[in-house]
């Protein structure tokens, strides 16, 4: 994928709506994202059953799993589910995959020892691909076991063929630590960090071109983003107050300068400063969270006719990406 200019994509807040994504795909963004839990402790849904709403519900943006916590998952099954999505809807399924840890039953009901979930992973990155290749596949790893199974993507109606790309879906890698950089790096066609501040992002950057180059790959259409909690109004105060009360009490009540650090709010000339830093770290691609209770559209319009503007391209192209 092409990086010579920056793209905005956003997160269906709080849940996929029929009428929120058609307002969102008449604004000036490339993508819309949405995950979800098993067995999340509010009542809210599972990644690949809102990524089947998005499918359905959008026609021309991007749409992607931020994130599918893939070690929850038997990677057989999801392997289909996500083709037929990716060929349901011309191939414009992404998917954003995590390996989780922060509600521990979730691992306990599905079997899942929460140690294994970084290996587990791998395997289920590594099962994925060889599936989606569309070759019989045989497979002898440390947690799944198979021979001959070949995946046969759903075809669309009056398509001659399956509209699955060629490979499947893009694997974007999320994460804050170093083990996710490293799988990234490894295994990920791109970067999806989130909470952290521009210069954790540039970190983050030369650690997986590091390990990178380390295991020899060419990082060549790498796809850099950053799932951006954030608030913009016209009014500066309000959206402040939108990330105190949507984050601060999830950080005990950290100060609101700890918490500009990772979701810039204000107006839309203080939030382009913000995100301007982190382009200049390395973002091409922002997946704008709206960290608010209310009007969440509102702060996607904001963000997509007033932020992105703003942006401005470093004069020296990113390493290891194309112009």
């Amino acid at each position: 994928m092409s990086t010579d200019s920056i793209l905005f994509g956003a997160a269906a807040i709080p849940e996929p709506d029929r009428e929120w994504l058609a307002a969102a795909e008449r604004l000036p963004i490339s993508s819309i994202w949405q995950g979800g839990h098993l067995l999340p402790p509010t009542h809210t849904g599972e990644a690949v059953t809102r990524l089947a709403l998005m499918t359905a519900w959008t026609e021309r943006v991007r749409i992607g799993t931020a994130v599918l916590l893939l070690p929850l998952y038997q990677p057989v099954m999801v392997a289909k589910q996500l083709a037929d999505l990716d060929s349901r809807s011309g191939g414009r399924v992404s998917v954003g995959i995590g390996v989780g840890g922060e509600f521990q039953h979730e691992f306990e009901a599905v079997g899942v020892p929460m140690r294994e979930r970084g290996a587990r992973t791998d395997e289920a990155m590594a099962i994925l691909r060889a599936l989606w290749r569309g070759d019989p596949v045989d497979h002898e790893g440390r947690f799944f076991r198979f021979e001959n199974l070949r995946l046969r993507p759903v075809q669309p109606p009056g398509a001659s063929g399956p509209a699955m790309r060629p490979g499947g879906p893009p694997l974007i890698v999320s994460g804050r630590k170093e083990p996710a950089m490293r799988r990234a790096a490894r295994l990920g066609d791109g970067w999806l960090p989130y909470l952290i501040s521009p210069s954790a992002y540039a970190r983050s950057v030369q650690t997986i071109h590091t390990e990178a180059a380390a295991a020899g790959r060419d990082l060549t259409g790498f796809e850099w983003m950053m799932y951006l909690y954030c608030s913009v109004r016209a009014d500066g105060d309000r959206a402040r107050a939108d990330v105190a009360g949507f984050l601060g009490g999830a950080y005990g009540d950290k100060p609101a300068s700890m918490l500009d650090k990772i979701a810039p709010s204000g107006t839309p000339e203080q939030v382009a400063a913000r995100l301007q830093e982190y382009v200049d770290a390395g973002v091409r691609h922002f997946v704008i969270s709206p960290a608010a209770h209310e009007d969440t559209l509102g702060i996607v319009r904001l963000a997509a006719e007033e932020v992105l503007p703003r942006l401005k391209l470093p004069a020296t192209p990113l390493a290891g990406t194309i112009r």
